[in-house]
């Protein structure tokens, strides 16, 4: 597959859901290499536009992403990754998904508990 990395500097969005419940899980960025990993491995891969290099997610937590499928969309400048997650969140601040926030009467609020610790995982690094 062809994917359209000029587009956008040399990435395409990644969009990370559950296979199993179909919840999104976290939004990143690859690139042509991070993309070739992640479908060469299995593991999810993204491309770090702070860091500028690529990341395995759960190198640091061991909260990994196991593919289960990737589609794009129709202008090939964005990736569906269908993932198992093997851990107790994706989110750096400790919840399931990074989607934990939800706008409520113009605020945004906390919408759901921690499901760990990013304290203990990341040793106050998160």
């Amino acid at each position: 597959m062809n994917l359209d990395f000029a587009k956008s500097d040399g990435l395409v969005t990644a969009v990370v859901q559950d296979a199993a419940s179909s919840r999104v899980l976290m939004v990143g960025y690859m690139n042509e290499e991070s993309f070739r990993k992640t479908v060469d491995t299995g593991f999810v891969t993204f491309y770090s536009r702070s860091r500028k290099k690529l990341w395995t997610k759960g190198e640091s937590s061991g909260h990994r992403l196991l593919v289960k499928e990737i589609s794009a969309d129709c202008d090939l400048d964005a990736v569906l990754v269908k993932v198992e997650a093997q851990g107790p969140g994706v989110c750096h601040e400790g919840y399931q998904s990074c989607f934990f926030r939800r706008l409520e009467n113009g605020a945004w609020q906390v919408a759901e508990p921690r499901t760990y610790d990013p304290d203990a995982v990341y040793g106050g690094k998160a």
